[in-house]
């Protein structure tokens, strides 16, 4: 075991200036799309029994996740994982916990099949979109396609990018991290938390194993539920930290309901040590300084 944490630590610290990256500022949008995309992802005929949309899970209000431990889909059907953020989900090299899917659009239309989740149909979803005259307007068509309504939506999630978190602008040199932060960040990178959790995203760009010290008992929706391979036991794609401070519950199955709970279960499970109190505070104060700008503001808040 301690070879094992010292190799992490070592990892840790001949990479750790080179894996960080800020988000940008700005990124190419098709901002008509993005429109058409807006009023897709609150419309709640993009369900099957017209009780929610893309936004009951993925809620503006709490980070763009959703702040139950497991969603609640059509028919009151509970889901089996954690709903993520979408923010910033552009960066990510693949989407869902166990990486099923490589594109937006391929998410998008998991999720409008999947029958826990939206239920729906292609030709139910273009039947209704086709109703009214104000998406008509938006596409400016005269027949909109399910493909339209998958670039749409995936082009507006696109634009759900956060840019200068201070964390950003730390790594800019536009500002300092104050001692707490500056410490947090420092023992990231020397326990090997940065390992796993790089790049852009600080995450989202790898699959790694949940419980490679101690057996983490929960691990439902994993990869190997996709490739039934026993390597692939309790492997997910690495989450995205980025606004961590906004996204709670935390892991897949939603277990934690604090940022300093987690921190604690993933020292335990993932690195097999204990971390004292002001360790988890210092670790927690870095975390929440990748809360970025959230550009696009729902217009009730």
């Amino acid at each position: 075991m301690k070879k094992v944490i010292l190799i992490l630590t070592l990892v840790g610290f001949v990479f750790a200036g080179d894996l960080t990256t800020p988000i940008p500022r700005k990124i190419d949008i098709n901002n008509e799309l993005a429109l058409a995309g807006k009023e897709l992802f609150f419309d709640k005929a993009l369900s099957y029994d017209k009780s929610l949309s893309c936004a009951s899970c993925h809620n503006p209000k709490y980070g763009w996740a959703d702040n139950r431990a497991k969603s609640i889909g059509v028919k009151n059907q509970i889901d089996d994982i954690n709903t993520p953020t979408v923010l910033n989900s552009i960066f990510n090299f693949r989407q869902f916990w166990n990486g099923r899917v490589d594109t937006l659009q391929k998410q998008l239309d998991d999720t409008f099949h999947n029958p826990i989740e939206m239920a729906m149909s292609r030709s139910l979803i273009e039947k209704r979109i086709n109703y009214t005259s104000k998406y008509k307007k938006l596409f400016n068509k005269e027949y909109i396609e399910y493909k339209d309504v998958l670039d749409a939506i995936s082009e507006f999630v696109k634009s759900l990018i956060t840019p200068d978190s201070k964390f950003d602008k730390f790594l800019r040199d536009e500002v300092k991290l104050s001692k707490k932060e500056r410490d947090g960040y420092k023992l990231f990178k020397k326990i090997g938390c940065i390992t796993c959790h790089n790049g852009i995203n600080m995450g989202g760009n790898s699959f790694q194993k949940i419980g490679t010290i101690y057996k983490f008992e929960d691990c439902v929706g994993d990869k190997f539920s996709i490739t039934k391979k026993e390597i692939d036991r309790c492997v997910f794609k690495v989450p995205t930290l980025r606004n961590i401070a906004l996204t709670a519950p935390y892991f897949h199955n939603g277990s934690s309901k604090t940022l300093k709970d987690a921190i604690i279960k993933m020292a335990h499970f993932n690195l097999g040590f204990p971390l004292d109190k002001e360790e988890v505070e210092n670790i927690e104060a870095f975390l929440k300084t990748l809360t970025g700008e959230i550009l696009y503001r729902d217009e009730d808040e």
